[in-house]
């Protein structure tokens, strides 16, 4: 029997979402006042990836980019090495994030620090997973808490264990004893893509209902609006999931203006689908510009699909699945392979 989840109350998602952007803008204030005051340049980075994963503001990751290299040039200690390897590891440049890391510890950085972001790179890019499995099951037992919980269950559906993840992510919800929308929304999300996406066979009310939930949560958690459309649009439901991704247009991340040129192309609204689909296009190559390994997995799928460019997926898939030999990297270049 699947764990009963206990109520979470929250804050109100839309008032914290205002209150994360100003927590964003303060951090940097108090980093350009003091950049050398041990915690202002770690809580840059801890605001700006909210922003990226939650909202979709991909300019977070220029940012971050640039807030590690004006960090390195005034601290010349492990704390800018942990900054780099966070940064790095965002924009998916694994190798050089591990470079950083390795100085990181070299030069006296806190052995927990060096394995928590060990194990995130190592389950990022699909290397030493028994040991990393191994690890995450000894700290989450530790600690019980949400932040260790959830790893966990996504290294369990990554490792196809789906009702392990399912049970680990219960866990984590029930684990949650803050007011902040943000940790519930994460688990809920997480949950939408392990019945949505990751299962065999996939359960579409289960995942709309774990989606929803993100969004009673988080109305503003852009990635969650978009695999709900996602949903929609495979249960023949376009015109809710155009309503769905419009309020999000707003975001940088280009698979909302993709879907909904798929829902628009769904009520025969070909004109406007057609603008769409050339703006998700541009948006995308944007950030191949400037982020190739972070988004050569998202666009190799628009490119394999919507974006009818088969050799230019199956590049982007090879380039992604190269850089992290995943499962899921390395079936989604077969995938685009054989079709």
């Amino acid at each position: 029997m699947k764990p009963e989840l206990l109520p979470v109350l929250a804050t109100d998602g839309d008032i914290a979402a205002i209150n994360a952007e100003s927590a964003r803008r303060r951090a940097w204030a108090r980093f350009e006042q003091e950049p050398r005051l041990p915690g202002n340049a770690e809580s840059v980075v801890d605001k700006e990836q909210i922003a990226a994963q939650f909202f979709g503001d991909l300019d977070a990751l220029d940012r971050l980019e640039n807030l590690a290299t004006r960090f390195a040039r005034v601290e010349d200690s492990w704390r800018a090495d942990l900054v780099q390897a966070q940064v790095a590891s965002a924009v998916h440049r694994f190798e050089n994030a591990r470079l950083h890391l390795e100085r990181a510890s070299g030069r006296g950085a806190p052995r927990e620090e060096v394995e928590r972001h060990s194990l995130t790179l190592d389950q990022a890019s699909g290397v030493n997973l028994d040991a990393v499995l191994a690890a995450r099951h000894r700290i989450a037992l530790k600690s019980g808490k949400l932040e260790d919980l959830v790893p966990l269950g996504a290294l369990l559906a990554d490792l196809d264990l789906f009702d392990k993840a399912d049970s680990i992510y219960r866990q984590a919800f029930n684990a949650f004893t803050g007011s902040s929308p943000f940790p519930p929304a994460w688990v809920s999300f997480q949950l939408g893509v392990l019945w949505g996406e990751l299962v065999p066979e996939p359960d579409l009310a289960a995942a709309a209902h774990w989606y929803r939930r993100a969004l009673d949560y988080l109305p503003g958690y852009v990635k969650a609006r978009v695999h709900l459309a996602e949903t929609f649009l495979d249960q023949d439901r376009a015109g809710d999931a155009a309503a769905l991704l419009e309020p999000a247009l707003q975001s940088r991340d280009p698979e909302v203006r993709w879907r909904l040129a798929e829902a628009l192309a769904a009520q025969q609204q070909f004109g406007a689908a057609q603008l769409h689909l050339e703006a998700a296009r541009e948006g995308f190559e944007q950030l191949l510009r400037k982020h190739p390994l972070a988004f050569a997995d998202h666009a190799a799928d628009f490119y394999a699909s919507g974006g009818n460019d088969r050799p230019r997926a199956y590049e982007l898939a090879r380039v992604n699945a190269m850089n992290r030999p995943t499962r899921r990297a390395i079936a989604q270049l077969r995938a685009i392979e054989i079709t």
